[in-house]
């Protein structure tokens, strides 16, 4: 049974995106993907006065958008405010809750919410929120880079301890392999159209290092009760969308120092290449990024992001 007594909410950080004078506890990254995509990530004072970043104060959400104005060759670079914005606090476990109405989707698109330590792969990168293109479900994964042992057990030797799908079972991962151990939702609400469809949802990360790591997804219509309260109990949510034990990764040794980071880039190293061609998208994807209306829809309402502890 975990007991959370500390509350990091970045929902009451999200209106200092829009006002310099106030404290926003996160950063924009600015310049180029390191992932390959064709975007080119904004500055703070850039996005917003592109319409690129903004709060709905009608509901206090915020909202991260692709440019879906401007004219780009075939095969250039986007602006994307869906950015690469990053948490100034890092963590080393807790419960994380990510709270969306909606998220991007369309050929080309690669949004994703995830954590990650310094001097990657060595000190972890933790998947939660994840995929491209038209994907049906969500992907999570978790990569690491030292010589300690990480791997997903299969689920016969957990029990049943969660409800998704293995895709790899070694976490280990380096720049020329860097598939890890990802599980797949098996909830088509969890990702894409099927997300935006049923009004978004929460994912939520316990990561204990005692035990492991395990992630949820709820439709809207399913959240708990404790966790809309910000009582969450893990403990009453039932079996996980993935789990991966502490007995066959050590978490505190590859996991460390996780700072959040939310945002979407197009095409790149999983996007384009070989996931564009399987994906049912049109041509190529380098070429879609010349499409401005294909990015209408490549946006981010989130509701909040909190973390307990």
């Amino acid at each position: 049974m975990h007991s959370f007594s500390k509350l990091f909410l970045a929902t009451l950080s999200f209106t200092a995106l829009v006002n310099a004078n106030r404290h926003c506890d996160w950063t924009f990254v600015v310049g180029s993907d390191p992932t390959g995509g064709n975007v080119i990530y904004q500055s703070q004072s850039d996005a917003q006065s592109k319409g690129l970043a903004y709060v709905n104060y009608c509901d206090n959400s915020l909202i991260l958008a692709v440019d879906s104005t401007s004219t780009v060759a075939a095969g250039g670079k986007r602006a994307s405010c869906s950015v690469r914005i990053i948490s100034k606090q890092s963590y080393n476990g807790g419960l994380f809750v990510f709270d969306a109405s909606y998220m991007p989707v369309g050929c080309s698109t690669w949004p994703s919410f995830w954590t990650v330590g310094p001097n990657w792969p060595l000190a972890g990168e933790i998947d939660i929120v994840e995929g491209v293109n038209n994907q049906d479900t969500n992907q999570m994964t978790l990569h690491t880079g030292t010589n300690q042992t990480c791997i997903v057990e299969n689920m016969q030797s957990t029990a049943n301890r969660y409800t998704g799908q293995i895709l790899g079972t070694n976490c280990y991962s380096t720049g020329h392999h860097d598939s890890g151990c990802g599980i797949e939702d098996t909830d088509t609400r969890s990702f894409g159209y099927g997300f935006n469809n049923a009004e978004g949802g929460v994912f939520a990360l316990l990561w204990d290092n005692s035990t492991g790591m395990s992630m949820w997804h709820f439709a809207r219509a399913d959240i708990p009760a404790d966790l809309i309260a910000q009582t969450p109990k893990p403990s009453t949510w039932g079996t996980p969308a993935g789990f991966w034990s502490s007995q066959t990764c050590d978490m505190s040794t590859n996991f460390y120092d996780q700072k959040m980071i939310i945002d979407t880039t197009i095409c790149g190293d999983w996007a384009g290449g070989n996931a564009y061609s399987r994906s049912g998208c049109p041509g190529n994807c380098t070429d879609m990024v010349a499409n401005a209306t294909n990015y209408v829809d490549a946006k981010w309402i989130i509701n909040y992001v909190a973390v307990y502890q």
